[in-house]
């Protein structure tokens, strides 16, 4: 059974560990809306951190670092498994991610309450659209 859950106004960390979790379980997820969703924090440091990763080592030997917002998450949720492991791999073949909603898709989508960025006091927030737009994506 897959799972579709609606990225916007989500925070990233709290969606991808969410997902990770469920996805070592066993669950496939379909995120739609990924650009959508978002960083909080100071946004002058964020963009910083996102220049420091893409111009860290050469073009040819990596390391290699995402631009487009769906990327992004996806390389987000790749840190909260076990990446190397057979059962990370795995989890992460039941994992897709869209920038918008993709045509075909019939479940209804979800969200989740506890990661939505309207519960916190924090008002300092960027998007991944922006983040993958000042980063250079087509």
């Amino acid at each position: 059974m897959k799972t579709v859950i609606d990225a916007t106004d989500l925070i990233v960390g709290r969606l991808a560990s969410h997902v990770a979790k469920k996805a070592l379980l066993g669950e496939e997820f379909v995120i739609i809306n990924s650009e959508k969703a978002i960083l909080t924090g100071n946004k002058p440091q964020i963009l910083a951190k996102f220049r420091r990763f893409r111009e860290m080592g050469t073009p040819f030997q990596g390391p290699f670092t995402p631009k487009r917002s769906k990327d992004i998450l996806k390389r987000t949720i790749k840190g909260m498994v076990p990446a190397k492991q057979t059962r990370g791999r795995e989890a992460l073949k039941r994992i897709k991610c869209f920038n918008k909603v993709p045509s075909g898709l019939k479940e209804k989508p979800t969200t989740i309450e506890k990661a939505n960025v309207k519960k916190l006091p924090n008002t300092k927030f960027i998007t991944l659209r922006r983040v993958s737009d000042f980063l250079g994506a087509k």
